[in-house]
């Protein structure tokens, strides 16, 4: 193969399969690999949970992780949120003139061991090949299948989420954010701090395998805690309440974004589940998220109340309360 992709690797010819065998095919596949127009998977199950992503992430490669790592984390995990077991992942790629073949085996077996480590199977992709500057190196889309050995259709609604639930967080808030800016060079951060990327099908599962009255979950991407917050008050009617005191945030992200007048609240995470418990089963959920190494850092940062329907309020480090609104523009472009 050559040492980069050509337009030739996009023309479905041998050069195409050469791309497919040589990359794909050796890192998602096996021998018992058919290259045919479908994946044909076993899924007896009435229900299933789908999903589809885009991934344009810039830079490709950030401290903690890769555009491959984050395409299969951020599936499973919008899977998983939705109380599924993540079994099936189709992954699209467009690829830029000019990317160099090294890269894209990179990115590539990042996928891969992500997908060992979550369980899932990568069964089903397509390959495209853009002119240089049509595309930024590399685009990548997938879709994922989840079953649901319960019925957990009712975490995604909200549905069940009551007054005096307890609202739970499993660790630092604005890593991937902050990440991702250093690895732009832009500003010369030297912040040290790693994306927190990564699949937390596991840690989901351990909680509701225990019979916890998980109400609602949500992967906190995009817009932050913040904008899920406010979109789930808009579901449910209710007040939502938060103790930012409690709220885990790394010092040196914080000061990050003191610096640069980011609010921690609304940067986007790549490893990070918002959980509404019951009350009474709030403390057990935290201990069980604790046993996991994603979980270590989990938190009981506030909780559903009367006041105040539809708004997100926090309680200040200093003693005040300020209403939280939802991310308005974009803190930081091409974040995943």
């Amino acid at each position: 193969m050559n040492d980069f992709i050509t337009l030739n690797h996009g023309s479905g010819g041998r050069a195409s399969q050469d791309l497919i065998k040589n990359i794909f095919i050796k890192s998602f596949g096996d021998n018992k690999t058919v290259l045919s127009d479908s994946a044909i998977l076993n899924i007896p199950e009435d229900r299933i949970a789908f999903t589809t992503d885009s991934f344009v992430i810039d830079p490709i490669f950030f401290p903690g992780g890769d555009i491959g790592k984050l395409a299969v984390c951020g599936t499973v995990n919008d899977l998983a949120v939705s109380g599924a077991v993540p079994k099936y992942i189709t992954a699209s790629f467009i690829l830029e003139e000019g990317l160099p073949v090294k890269d894209l085996k990179q990115i590539v077996n990042s996928m891969a061991e992500q997908a060992k480590i979550a369980n899932v199977k990568i069964v089903a992709g397509d390959t495209k090949v853009v002119h240089k500057g049509k595309c930024d190196k590399i685009f990548i889309n997938t879709t994922g299948i989840g079953v649901f050995e319960k019925d957990y259709s009712y975490i995604s609604t909200g549905e069940k989420v009551q007054i005096n639930d307890k609202i739970i967080i499993n660790g630092f808030l604005g890593d991937h954010s902050v990440a991702v800016l250093d690895a732009r060079n832009e500003m010369d951060l030297k912040s040290n701090v790693e994306s927190d990327c990564a699949c937390l099908n596991e840690l989901i599962q351990n909680a509701l395998k225990a019979d916890m009255r998980i109400k609602f979950m949500r992967d906190v991407t995009r817009g932050g805690l913040a904008t899920v917050l406010n979109e789930l008050a808009e579901i449910i009617n209710y007040g939502i309440e938060l103790d930012e005191k409690n709220i885990p945030v790394r010092e040196s992200v914080n000061g990050l974004c003191e610096i640069l007048g980011f609010d921690p609240l609304y940067l986007a995470n790549e490893g990070k589940v918002l959980m509404i418990v019951n009350a009474e089963d709030t403390n057990n959920v935290i201990k069980i998220l604790q046993k996991n190494s994603l979980g270590v850092e989990s938190k009981i940062i506030g909780e559903i109340v009367s006041d105040h329907p539809k708004i997100v309020v926090g309680k200040t480090k200093i003693g005040g309360k300020r209403i939280i609104d939802m991310l308005q523009g974009e803190q930081l472009p091409r974040i995943c």
